[in-house]
Formats: C-alpha cells, structure tokens, sequence
C-alpha cells in the first residue's frame, strides 16, 4: 500500500501533555470532564475545588490527548496549602506540550493577569475564552480580544461554551497539531490516571462544597479511611477532616440531615461511576490548623 492512500487509522499517533490553568472558578474542571467524556475532576461554585493534578485522557482517531487539570493559582492566601496548590501547577507548566489559559470570555481581572505572567514563555499558549453563553453581544468581544491579543502572542483564540458538546469536538481539532507525533501513554479506552478510591474521595468533597454553600471555609479535605471490596459491593469508609469544632456542626446539620445528604448524594453518584453498590459510611473529625501543616498535607495526598 502507498503512503497516499494509507488509511486514517493507520496514520502515525499523536500523545501530548496539556496544562489547563486560570484563575479560580473559570470553569477549567468543567471543560476537563466535558473533554474526557466523563467527570474525573468536581466542580462547584466554590472557588478552589480543585486542588491535584488530575489526568484526564481522551483518544480521538490517531491522536491521544493527556490533560492535567491544575488548581487555580492562589494569590490571596500563604498558607501552607496555597504554597503546596501553587507549587504543583508549576510543576505541571514544566511538563507539559501545550498550555490552556482559560479566562471567562470578555472579562479579564487582575488574578488572570497574575496566571498569564507566570505561564512559560517556550510553551504554545491557547487562549480558551469560556462561558460563551453567558455573552449577551458578541460584537462586545472584538475589542476585548484585540486587548487580549496585545498582552501575549496566543497560538489560538478558541471561544467556547464547556457545555456543549459541538464546541469541545471543535477543540480538538484545533488542538490535535500541537500533539507530538509519538506513542500513545495510556491505552485506547483510558479517561483518568486516577484510582477508583481518589475519585471516591473527591465526588464526596464535591457534595460537601455544593451542599454547605459559602458557610464552610475550603480548607476542608475527604480521607479515605477504608476500602474493600465484595464482589459488586464496595464497603467505604471516609472521613471529612474540618479545622474547627464549628465547621463540624455545619456539615452534620440539624439532626445530622445535612450529613446523611452529603453521604447519600456521594453513594449515588459512585455507584453510578462504579456500576456496582455502594455502602458508604461518612465521619466529621476535626484536626486544627491542618492547611497549614507540611505533614498534614503530605498524609491527605497533598502532593
């Protein structure tokens, strides 16, 4: 057979790393899982949900693409938690083969100036202007994208809605050239480099951000303190650490009612994931100052 006439699917493979970065709560978790296909990273209205590297992968024809979902750069606080948050998008900027910079389209502030100045100046930066549906007047955005154009050279200009699906099929195919040409990292069929027991852990601190609202500080984490398995059942048992004696009262609630919502919400949703039953059994224990301890971060996962 000719080169010329060689099949689409024997053409060589695509696999590359890319950053999703911005600031807090532009909807880059949201664009993860509407990329993936399936929810590998949460997403609240809270700012700061994200606080891993996620890997989420999807393979589209010849190429794969690898994404790391970062947590938003932190530049109002300096605990020990915020440094740890800050030092692992760093360590994804360094790694990867292409850059996301995602800002809310039509709006830039000051904390999305503070991300783009710490992008690396060697890497193909695409600029990814979410929430278009949220964009009363179209025309309104030609000026705020020459602005934009003028603060960095961008490869791209994508503007886009994460929820719908034709807009993230249109952004792989602008992406797909930036991929190196090279083997593929994970098999065909992979969505994320994360163990059942990780996504455990954030689908439950996910329900407790939606379910608390603003009353609850982010400095809150899930631990998984047991995880077996029988079968289709899988037997969990996990605890949400607080700082203070008046965080707990806020997640139990009257009557313990906002716990058992919590627990609930998190068990249906895992079995849906999981395609198998899940017993789930939810504790509050408090552990004060923890954001601010290396060691305690270390012990949650903290990388």
């Amino acid at each position: 057979m000719t080169e010329t006439t060689k099949p689409a699917s024997e053409a060589p493979q695509r696999c590359g790393l890319i950053a999703i970065v911005g600031r807090p709560n532009v909807g880059k978790s949201t664009l993860l899982n509407a990329l993936v296909g399936q929810k590998v990273s949460i997403t609240s209205d809270k700012a700061q949900t994200t606080r891993h590297r996620i890997t989420g992968v999807r393979t589209v024809d010849e190429a794969q693409f690898v994404f790391v979902d970062t947590p938003g750069f932190q530049t109002k606080h300096n605990a020990a938690l915020n440094r740890t948050l800050n030092r692992t998008v760093h360590g994804v900027l360094a790694d990867v083969d292409l850059v996301l910079f995602v800002v809310e389209a039509g709006r830039f502030g000051l904390d999305d100036a503070k991300v783009l100045a710490l992008l690396p100046e060697d890497k193909p930066v695409v600029l990814i202007a979410n929430k278009l549906d949220a964009v009363h007047r179209r025309a309104e955005l030609a000026p705020w994208l020459k602005g934009m154009q003028e603060r960095r050279n961008f490869a791209e200009f994508v503007p886009l809605s994460a929820k719908k699906a034709a807009d993230v099929t249109r952004l792989f195919n602008i992406l797909k050239p930036y991929l190196p040409a090279q083997g593929w990292f994970y098999e065909e069929d992979a969505l994320t480099d994360r163990s059942e027991k990780f996504l455990a852990s954030e689908i439950i601190r996910e329900k407790l951000f939606r379910l608390t609202g603003d009353e609850l500080p982010y400095t809150s984490t899930v631990v998984i303190d047991k995880w077996e398995e029988e079968g289709e059942l899988r037997r969990i048992s996990a605890s949400i650490v607080v700082e203070r004696d008046a965080h707990k009262g806020m997640i139990i609630g009257q009557g313990g009612e906002r716990l058992k919502r919590i627990g609930s919400e998190s068990r249906q949703e895992l079995e849906h994931l999981m395609d198998g039953r899940v017993f789930l059994e939810l504790w509050v224990k408090v552990r004060s100052g923890w954001a601010d301890s290396e060691e305690h971060l270390r012990s949650y996962g903290y990388e």
